[in-house]
């Protein structure tokens, strides 16, 4: 799925959105290396031109390393517990925070949906949170039909209050936070290896490729958004995710797809290649 990266932007994943949206990808980028320092916060995310290890692939565990260089000890076997009753048989969709379901900032934000007190170094700050459009709508849906999980390369300290503020359902049935990923490269990237679940029924949702980068072909991509209050791509997609949830190998589906829209030469139109790739109606 990583050569369907054009122009160091994602793949499309909203219905109807046309060529213009190569051109806010581009904007979108240009705002995410003006933030300030203590963005780094959040996601941490900055490099879109990683490269996968050597011989990487669903099955290998790099080298678990930490920011200084010191080896990081041994994960338990497994991230999850096991699945529960409620969410047997279904399939499990990793998805990010920010930038994917909420913008976070230092900077007072007079719209906030929500204001999380931080400590850092001693110092209590205020973070100003916004919710992206239809993210409610989102949640409840991919609750009913996924077992669901919070994987963000943010603080614990940040990110499980957010959680606690955004998750007003109980959709995540495990929240997993930047200790739970692995660093390589400069990059904290989610291996879904380690989660203990079949990787061909897998999802992970995400706006940053360098957080899947060990496995592209379970990435569903999606913009990084801001402050677009007129956004729709969360909306957009539970359609296709009530699609996919039907299908037994996420892998082909998730290709069908990939090779759909690069035929097509379109950036918007994804449930569109979607039915097409699946022959739905």
């Amino acid at each position: 799925m990583s050569h369907c990266w054009r122009n160091r932007c994602p793949l499309p994943a909203a219905v109807g959105k046309r060529a213009s949206k190569a051109s806010q990808c581009s904007v979108s980028l240009k705002k995410q290396r003006s933030r300030s320092i203590l963005s780094s916060f959040f996601c941490c995310f900055r490099d879109y031109n990683v490269e996968a290890p050597p011989g990487s692939g669903p099955s290998v565990l790099p080298p678990l390393v930490e920011e200084n260089g010191g080896l990081q000890k041994p994960p338990a076997k497994y991230l999850l517990p096991e699945v529960t009753v409620l969410d047997y048989g279904k399939k499990c969709v990793v998805i990010d925070l920010d930038e994917t379901l909420v913008h976070s900032s230092f900077k007072p934000i007079s719209n906030a949906d929500f204001i999380v007190p931080v400590e850092i170094d001693g110092t209590i700050h205020q973070v100003y949170v916004l919710k992206r459009p239809h993210v409610d709508e989102f949640l409840q849906r991919m609750g009913q039909l996924f077992e669901c999980v919070l994987f963000t390369a943010s603080l614990a300290k940040y990110a499980d209050p957010v959680a606690d503020l955004l998750d007003r359902w109980g959709v995540f049935r495990a929240r997993l936070f930047r200790e739970s990923c692995v660093f390589h490269r400069g990059n904290y990237v989610k291996d879904l290896s380690r989660l203990g679940r079949e990787l061909s029924k897998v999802i992970i949702v995400d706006n940053s490729p360098a957080s899947y980068i060990f496995h592209p072909e379970n990435a569903v991509p999606v913009q990084s958004w801001f402050d677009d209050m007129t956004d729709t791509e969360l909306l957009d997609l539970i359609p296709f995710f009530e699609g996919l949830s039907q299908e037994d190998d996420v892998y082909s589906v998730l290709h069908r797809l990939c090779s759909s829209w690069i035929h097509t030469e379109l950036f918007g139109n994804f449930l569109c290649c979607y039915r097409a790739a699946t022959k739905w109606n």
